[in-house]
């Protein structure tokens, strides 16, 4: 990584952030020249047609999991309604499983209240959603091959931190440029305006007060954002892109967090800004609460479940093979061995193709 603070080396990295700005202010910058944008969406959508290719393997659209309830042998009962878009008609649908992971991103916490674990009444969840202004501009898109971020504004969440991006959504190069926080008390971006509402109980819901009081600057920024016009918006982008013109720049409305607020014995309620694994004693079902930084996080979040649900499993000889196989630094630290960094930074320049 390097660093520099000359007005030249940083128009060289990234011209459009210098494009129109007073040569005389003082700006510091790092820099890493190896980097790409990846398409968690696309990722996803190849993971499923190869898994679709496979034994064993079930992929079910337009399939709601209204309940989960555990049975006296130790295993799930996951009550599903099928909905037929064509036909418009529901099926009520019943499968028994030995081990449950819920996944489903806002949708999680309500699913993991209704399977009536223990540990999920330490829970609550707060929804924030985010805009970004986006421009296609092809002047704009060609001066800007980077992710720039800058620091996050005092008393704002680390997820506020502001970057502006080069994108290749659906083949087509875009600039994406934010976080701008929103409230919707959705869990989900087409989910119900309920979803918080129903979340609370007599359990969780003085954590969630309590979180609210402990942050103040957090809740006021939180509404300043709220409050603040595309116009207020645009000017926080003048900060990066000087020359900027608020035609070329769209406003969009992106997905939907939940945000972990838990019920700690000492502390009361606290906010967690990151993911948590909450599981069952058993350790038969488990579910993945919070928000991360981004996609990239989850073969790590992955690795951790397994290591949970199949504790007697990952320690088998087959496993850890196949796991060293696919993660070439499985179980090691990369900190203090060179060949061993070097190595996987190969592997990855490889298999993206940097």
């Amino acid at each position: 990584m390097l660093y520099s603070e000359d007005f030249n080396t940083i128009k060289k990295w990234s011209p459009l952030i210098m494009d129109g700005r007073n040569f005389t202010q003082k700006i510091a910058a790092t820099y890493a020249p190896e980097g790409t944008d990846v398409n968690f969406g696309e990722i996803t959508n190849q993971i499923f047609l190869y898994l679709n290719n496979h034994a064993n393997f079930y992929l079910h659209l337009n399939h709601d999991v209204i309940d989960i309830k555990k049975n006296q042998n130790k295993t799930w009962t996951i009550h599903i309604v099928n909905q037929d878009l064509i036909n418009k008609t529901k099926k009520l649908i019943r499968v028994n499983a030995k081990y449950v992971f819920i996944g489903s991103g806002g949708g999680a916490l309500r699913l993991l209240q209704k399977s009536g674990i223990a540990e999920s009444y330490r829970y609550a969840g707060f929804p924030v959603g985010g805009q970004f202004l986006v421009t296609k501009n092809k002047i704009l898109t060609d001066r800007h091959h980077a992710k720039v971020y800058g620091k996050a504004s005092i008393g704002a969440p680390p997820m506020s931190i502001p970057h502006i991006d080069t994108r290749i959504l659906d083949g087509e190069k875009v600039l994406l440029f934010g976080p701008f926080a929103t409230f919707s008390s959705k869990f989900l971006k087409y989910g119900s305006w309920t979803d918080l509402f129903c979340s609370l109980n007599y359990k969780n819901i003085i954590p969630l007060l309590q979180v609210g009081m402990k942050n103040i600057s957090l809740v006021q920024y939180l509404i300043g954002q709220l409050l603040t016009s595309k116009k207020g918006k645009f000017k926080t982008l003048c900060n990066y892109v000087p020359y900027a013109n608020i035609k070329d720049w769209q406003l969009i409305t992106a997905g939907q967090r939940v945000q972990i607020i838990k019920n700690d014995p000492n502390k009361g309620g606290i906010l967690e800004f990151g993911t948590e694994i909450v599981h069952s004693s058993d350790k038969t079902l488990s579910a993945l609460l919070g928000a991360s930084p981004g996609a990239s996080t989850s073969a790590a979040t992955m690795l951790n479940l397994i290591s949970i649900m199949f504790k007697d499993k990952i320690t088998d000889c087959s496993w850890n093979i196949k796991l060293r196989e696919i993660f070439i630094s499985y179980k090691k630290s990369i900190n203090n061995d060179y060949k061993l960094a070097d190595k996987v930074k190969k592997y990855t320049k490889k298999s993206l193709k940097l």
